[in-house]
């Protein structure tokens, strides 16, 4: 079975690429992204440990196993990844993203294949890996099914695919379209598509369609008060993530 020729959104691409020299900047336009990161690779890290039986107090628990992260940007988890003994593969159709990635791995110390290409593209070219990292990419892609088949074939039997998104309702709206872009400003106005957003179920149904099993999902939920994020079993209501297990 092969991949769709490409489900890259141009428009979408566009707009990553304006900001691809901010990746890093914990104060610039991707501060949300920044201050979601911990809470992200918490449930990242502990859906591949129980996937694969490791253990996170071990030094490089992560050792042995393959890790592709779609849509890496600058390498906010890619990086991680590496630490955790991870032989990671970060991949962008945004191509600006990658250099800017692979000078921040090599100021790090880390050893990470970045590239500019597609999910499409890695698939057709028979990749395999034991976890695809897909995080908040599924909403701007021109076909979510096609790029989710991509994903699944990208994965060894049995392996782990993680996918996070925004919920699409009203409160998702106020929240991350007119709070983050247009109040507090934290993402140039037009970063998200809200009509783009896709609900959990519809996640979930898309998933099965591709060929997944989804085995959890949960919410990442803002606390202005604290000013941090946290793992919700709940509040699916705006930000949302997924595990599932590709079908042997």
């Amino acid at each position: 079975m092969q991949a769709p020729q490409t489900t890259v959104d141009p428009s979408e691409i566009a707009k990553f690429e304006a900001m691809a020299a901010d990746w890093w900047d914990e104060n610039g336009k991707f501060k949300p992204l920044h201050m979601l990161n911990p809470c992200r690779l918490d449930y990242i890290t502990s859906q591949i440990a129980a996937e694969f039986d490791r253990d996170l107090t071990a030094p490089e628990p992560f050792k042995g196993l393959r890790i592709l992260d779609i849509g890496c940007g600058g390498g906010l988890l890619a990086e991680p990844m590496a630490r955790l003994g991870a032989d990671v593969v970060g991949a962008d159709a945004a191509e600006r993203n990658i250099p800017v990635a692979q000078i921040h791995a090599e100021q790090s110390g880390l050893k990470i294949d970045y590239r500019h290409t597609t999910a499409e593209d890695m698939a057709d070219a028979g990749e395999q890996f034991d976890a695809v990292l897909n995080m908040e990419v599924v909403e701007h892609v021109a076909s979510p099914i096609d790029y989710l088949v991509a994903c699944r074939m990208l994965l060894k039997p049995g392996g782990l695919h993680i996918c996070s998104t925004l919920n699409r309702n009203p409160k998702s709206y106020v929240v991350a379209i007119i709070g983050a872009e247009h109040v507090m400003r934290w993402l140039p106005k037009g970063t998200h598509d809200w009509t783009k957003f896709i609900t959990p179920d519809e996640l979930y149904d898309l998933l099965q369609n591709a060929g997944l099993d989804p085995v959890d999902r949960k919410g990442f939920v803002f606390n202005p008060v604290a000013w941090s994020w946290r793992l919700s079993d709940r509040d699916l209501s705006v930000n949302y993530v997924t595990a599932s297990v590709k079908r042997a």
